[in-house]
């Protein structure tokens, strides 16, 4: 039975320094540590995309996390220490077959919720050339409430965040390093993917400049409506939000838009 509480988020906006992992973990440590200092204490803690390394491409193959396993100890340990659940963004992680651009979801006893190799590589930045595409979504759930997760350049595909609130995703979790001068692209797609699927949209972008690149942070969290709720600037920073699982529930009703598809038409 879904839990009915609201849930209280806190997204880490962080400045990430590119090829210098040990510096960003002790940066995102700091940021843990800031966020459940908070009064009230998130519930949910969410981290940027690949804040472990940035994108360090040339270099990713001796920098990035092994198995992820560096990663997912810090995290579990934190968790379960500090009875928070935690979206760990997502990082470069090494494998036998390649590395990849994966996040790793933790519960407030430290166990794994869920694991997500982000599908979509973007050929903008040559991931394609450095990163091995993931295989299949990536769902889990949180304090009772169903949510899928999805990295960055999968908000461009409509298909793979309905088949996430198909599944029964109620919140959709986004971390991202998602560049200037797009931020019409970042907003309009994140408030589409609410809309259309009529379900919490939670984006934590990272901010400052690697290179040429500069990040223009605005993390969001935006509700079944499309509204956004809560924004940050592009300054690194703690946003936090609150969110009522139970809002899914009414706007669903209100327009049943699950229940009148019509998908043999769509194939």
């Amino acid at each position: 039975m879904m839990n009915k509480a609201k849930l209280k988020l806190s997204l880490l906006q962080m400045d990430i320094k590119i090829g210098e992992p040990e510096a960003n973990y002790r940066k995102a440590e700091q940021m843990l540590h800031a966020a459940v200092s908070a009064d009230p204490k998130p519930d949910v803690i969410v981290l940027p995309e690949m804040w472990n390394t940035g994108y360090a491409l040339e270099q990713i193959g001796d920098l990035a996390d092994e198995n992820g396993e560096s990663t997912q100890e810090r995290l579990s340990a934190f968790a379960r220490e500090h009875q928070v659940s935690i979206v760990g963004g997502s990082i470069a992680e090494k494998r036998e077959a390649g590395v990849y651009n994966t996040i790793h979801a933790f519960g407030r006893s430290g166990e794994e919720l869920g694991q997500y190799d982000k599908i979509h590589l973007f050929r903008l930045m040559d991931e394609e050339k450095h990163l091995q595409p993931g295989s299949r979504t990536g769902t889990l759930s949180i304090d009772g409430m169903p949510a899928g997760m999805m990295i960055c350049y999968d908000i461009r595909f409509p298909e793979l965040a309905r088949k996430l609130a198909l599944s029964g995703a109620k919140m959709l979790f986004v971390p991202a390093e998602w560049p200037n001068p797009r931020l019409h692209h970042w907003r309009t797609l994140l408030q589409a993917r609410a809309i259309e699927n009529q379900m919490y949209v939670i984006a934590c972008n990272r901010c400052g400049q690697s290179g040429e690149t500069v990040f223009f942070g605005h993390s969001m969290v935006i509700d079944p409506w499309g509204e956004v709720i809560a924004e940050s600037g592009d300054q690194e920073g703690i946003l936090t939000a609150e969110i009522d699982p139970g809002l899914v529930d009414e706007v669903r009703t209100r327009i049943p838009v699950f229940e009148d598809r019509r998908p043999l038409l769509y194939e």
